[in-house]
């Protein structure tokens, strides 16, 4: 099973690279937010303690998080494999995230971080903003404090995944295909080549370089 950590702060470019590792992998998405927001929406007791947090820009407790993640492995037995999305944040999810994973007899294969100066990450999510309809991607102080979050504690997980020869760094300014060919690069790396050789996409999509 193919399981990566798509990492990079908020506005890194995550969420456009894991619909192009989708199709390319046939793995499921995993975005911790998208499961979150799912819950605000149907107006869940969950849904509406993580409104608050993340209205503040604040993150969600670790046990919460876990929960929505196992429920997704629970249910998704024969998947080739897993992107996770903004997961795990901090040192105690990632080793939380190991045991879960082994619990299914699989692990975390490799971890890939889009690198984005704070300057240019405001500036993208103020323009997503625009669309989005989320409040914390239209106040640049709460967009900075996410930034600021993830620089405090969410960064330290590389060197986690470091220690374990899974981390990699990518700039993530740059034209997008060009920063997918090096994901999958990376990604190829990290499984079988037969697995590469069979993969449903190896043979129609020329990776750029």
């Amino acid at each position: 099973m193919l399981n990566i950590v798509l990492f990079g702060p908020p506005g890194a470019g995550k969420g456009t690279q894991s619909q192009k590792l989708i199709a390319r992998y046939n793995l499921v998405h995993l975005s911790t937010g998208d499961l979150l927001r799912s819950q605000i929406t149907q107006g869940t007791e969950l849904g509406l303690r993580a409104k608050k947090l993340m209205d503040e820009g604040l993150l969600v407790p670790d046990e919460v998080v876990i929960g929505m993640i196992e429920s997704q492995l629970a249910n998704n037995t024969t998947a080739a494999g897993f992107i996770f999305d903004g997961f795990p944040r901090t040192v105690p999810q990632a080793q939380s995230l190991d045991a879960l994973t082994q619990r299914y007899d699989t692990g975390v294969s490799c971890m890939i971080a889009l690198e984005v100066d704070e300057e240019e990450l405001v500036k993208r999510l103020l323009d997503r903003g625009k669309t989005s309809g989320r409040p914390d991607d239209q106040n640049e102080e709460k967009i900075r404090k996410r930034v600021t979050v993830y620089n405090t504690e969410t960064a330290q997980v590389a060197g986690y995944y470091a220690a374990q020869q899974k981390f990699h760094a990518l700039n993530g300014i740059g034209v997008i295909d060009d920063i997918f060919g090096q994901i999958c690069r990376i990604i190829d790396q990290h499984q079988p080549a037969a697995a590469v050789a069979g993969s449903p996409a190896a043979a129609t999509d020329e990776v750029k370089a």
